[in-house]
């Protein structure tokens, strides 16, 4: 089979997943790959995508073992008719539990054909100064393994007569999924003497949960904890501040401090 061109399909708030997409598509030889990007809130709205017979790689985060439910929403948007698919999943240096297998099921009902996966590692989404949860990742490492899958992959494709002779991986995970664990009732918060009322917090969160008025006001029922805001404030305003998050934050970084390393099935 030919390969000579990629689409990399994502929800990534952080940046964390599309980074690796990137690598792994650097490893495939694709340096101008197409993108469907399902961050934004308005990919809610997006008509629906029909992809064509080429390579697709499909990557989204890890929430609580799960795809987060605002990517299967969205990933329900991405048809295709027997189109190859390489699947990603980042998490944060705990565990993937059911999130690939989620994700390869979620991939085969929009009619694709896995012919890869990988589970690779990120800085986890409330990962702090104070509290660092996988910092820094993906690193150089963790980039070099990317581009180290996307190589394999191209070779299994272009070794291969069709898609339907390459063998779909087995990937872990249960079905029934395991229930999304979700701390309900809590979201970041804006510091009043230090938010400057930029915008900028409720232009990169993915759901709209974010109005600036006089500061910074969070709907809690609609926030992911994707921290994306945290992460894009200039003026460091956006913080957490809940006794829930602080115990979670530091089991994390009691119980998963030891270095995991990416996951592929070939």
């Amino acid at each position: 089979m030919k390969l000579n061109f990629a689409t990399l399909v994502y929800f990534s708030p952080t940046g964390t997943t599309r980074r690796v997409l990137e690598a792994i598509a650097a490893g495939l030889g694709c340096d101008n790959p197409a993108r469907v990007d399902l961050t934004p809130a308005t990919a809610d709205h997006m008509p629906a995508v029909e992809l064509d017979s080429r390579l697709t790689v499909i990557g989204v985060p890890v929430y609580s073992g799960r795809v987060p439910a605002v990517a299967v929403r969205r990933l329900g948007r991405i048809k295709a008719h027997g189109a190859p698919v390489v699947l990603v999943v980042v998490y944060g240096n705990r565990e993937f539990e059911d999130a690939l297998r989620e994700l390869k099921d979620l991939a085969a009902k929009a009619g694709f054909k896995t012919v890869a996966a990988g589970a690779f590692i990120g800085e986890h989404s409330f990962s702090s100064e104070k509290q660092p949860l996988a910092a820094g990742r993906p690193d150089e490492r963790d980039l070099a393994a990317a581009v180290d899958f996307g190589a394999q992959v191209r070779r299994r494709v272009i070794e291969a007569e069709s898609v339907e002779q390459i063998p779909a991986p087995q990937v872990p995970g249960n079905f029934p999924y395991i229930e999304r664990d979700r701390l309900t009732g809590i979201a970041p918060v804006s510091l009043a003497d230090s938010c400057t009322e930029c915008g900028t917090c409720a232009s990169v969160c993915p759901v709209e949960a974010i109005i600036v008025g006089p500061e910074a006001a969070t709907d809690t029922a609609s926030c992911i904890l994707c921290c994306a805001c945290v992460r894009a404030c200039a003026s460091g305003a956006r913080v957490m501040q809940d006794g829930k998050f602080e115990f979670v934050t530091n089991w994390l970084a009691t119980n998963c401090s030891v270095r995991k390393t990416p996951v592929t099935f070939l």
